[in-house]
């Protein structure tokens, strides 16, 4: 006689993004793995879909000006810390507006592409 008992097989769903997940194990609570895991995708998500500001802008910019100031201060031939400052001010000036708009557009373009559904 053919077997009537059939193994039970997990399905795969939708999520509101579109996204097809398989299902995983029920029943069980996750381990601190999984649960680091999920803590982690979480975070990235809740990151990607805050909007930027200046004063992250700012932040990066800072940063990547005292990158600058101490690369031109280590590279030059006197170590003239009057030239190594002024270009890491110039770069400053430049990278605040040029990162929060670069944000801005790679924002949106997460934003649109969420919507989509792609």
């Amino acid at each position: 006689m053919a077997q009537t008992k059939r193994k039970r097989r997990s399905k795969h769903r939708g999520n509101a993004a579109g996204t097809i997940e398989a299902r995983g194990r029920t029943g069980r609570p996750p381990s601190p793995e999984e649960k680091k895991k999920q803590a982690r995708v979480d975070a990235r998500q809740k990151r990607l879909n805050t909007p930027p500001t200046w004063r992250s802008s700012l932040t990066r910019a800072g940063f990547a000006g005292v990158i600058m100031f101490g690369f031109l201060l280590l590279t030059t031939k006197n170590h003239n810390v009057v030239a190594a400052l002024s270009f890491a001010v110039v770069a400053l000036v430049l990278y605040i507006p040029a990162g929060y708009y670069l944000e801005v557009y790679l924002y949106r373009r997460r934003q649109r592409k969420n919507v989509s559904g792609g």
